[in-house]
């Protein structure tokens, strides 16, 4: 089996309108889904949220701006490792996260770990 990484983006000021029982909703879907991920033995790593607006990028080793990327809408929120046959395999998965049930703006981007 080949190994993919989940990016996991949401629009950080869409974030503010979910209620806090929304935020607990999604949170047991998202449980859920990672859980129907890792019963089908395709969970490599079940990642991390990444705490917003609070890294660096390294541009050389002497341009080092906050990041990531501000200016965009969309930031990184997260990550998952996932172990399937084929990307199209992977992308099928993906299509359940709860990040497409609430209206957040959010994407999860599917890309082929190499392994070295």
């Amino acid at each position: 089996m080949k190994e993919f990484l989940f990016i996991y983006r949401v629009d950080y000021s869409k974030m503010k309108d979910v209620s806090p029982e929304e935020m607990q909703a999604n949170t047991k879907r998202w449980m859920d889904w990672i859980g129907s991920i890792a019963a089908q033995d395709k969970l490599a790593n079940g990642g991390n949220r990444l705490v917003p607006f609070s890294g660096k990028v390294l541009k050389s080793t002497s341009i080092i701006t906050d990041g990531p990327y501000a200016e965009t809408k969309e930031s990184i929120n997260g990550y998952s490792i996932i172990k399937t046959n084929s990307i199209e395999d992977a992308v099928e998965l993906a299509k359940g996260c709860p990040l497409f049930v609430l209206n957040m703006g959010g994407s999860v981007e599917v890309r082929e770990i190499n392994a070295m």
